[in-house]
């Protein structure tokens, strides 16, 4: 999340300067910021990772086995999860704010669905940087080129489409679908397969007497 906030700072340094240069804010220059946020969260991102390679590695060197305690996919999963919380926050935190008044949605012709519609961009918006985390995390151990530039992509498309509001089936329905494959990649990234799914759903819980008959049946340890 701290380097979330880094990024978020570079940007809103950079705009400021762009602006005072330019003495404008028109449309092209406010994509130039999106696009420039986008690329500094991933330069963060990628910062993140290199820190928490250096911190692996040092666990590593203090832990008795010579492995460190908390597995890449961990780091991943948590970096990603940490970047879309504080990300949801901060796009979230002034529409709640304003939704308790005095104004009403609505009232001059716009949509009465920006909350609701706020909302489930910022799912879509949390959801899409862990899966984001687990694939720039992998890629950048397998240095996949290909992974990196795809996830970088992925969140200026994601950026790109939130320009279309207030005209929401064209930001929101192609944003979820951007999601749920993402998602799929990031859960295939993993490790996880429809047939691990399977076993999860079928699994069922071992009967009472067998545990107890398998406990029995094991070998004491010897003194």
């Amino acid at each position: 999340a701290f380097f979330w906030l880094l990024s978020l700072l570079a940007a809103s340094l950079l705009w400021f300067v762009s602006v005072q240069l330019s003495g404008r804010e028109d449309a092209a220059l406010l994509l130039l910021g999106a696009a420039a946020a986008v690329l500094l969260q991933e330069l963060c991102r990628f910062a993140c990772f290199k820190l928490l390679k250096k911190a692996d590695e040092g666990l590593a060197t203090l832990s008795e086995d010579g492995r460190s305690p908390i597995s890449p996919r961990q780091m991943a999963y948590v970096s990603g999860l940490s970047f879309g919380i504080i990300s949801g926050v901060f796009s979230i935190v002034n529409i709640l704010a304003d939704s308790t008044g005095p104004g009403t949605v609505g009232i001059h012709g716009d949509s009465p669905y920006y909350f609701i519609t706020s909302a489930f961009l910022t799912m879509a918006l949390v959801l899409l940087h862990t899966f984001w985390g687990i694939i720039f995390f992998d890629a950048c151990e397998r240095r996949h080129a290909g992974g990196l530039g795809l996830v970088v992509g992925g969140h200026l498309l994601t950026s790109g489409l939130t320009f279309l509001n207030p005209w929401y089936e064209a930001s929101l329905g192609p944003i979820f679908i951007l999601t749920l494959c993402t998602g799929l990649w990031a859960f295939s990234t993993a490790g996880g397969s429809f047939r691990n799914v399977l076993k999860c759903l079928s699994c069922k819980q071992e009967p009472k007497g067998r545990v107890m008959l398998y406990s029995a049946l094991q070998v004491p340890p010897e003194e």
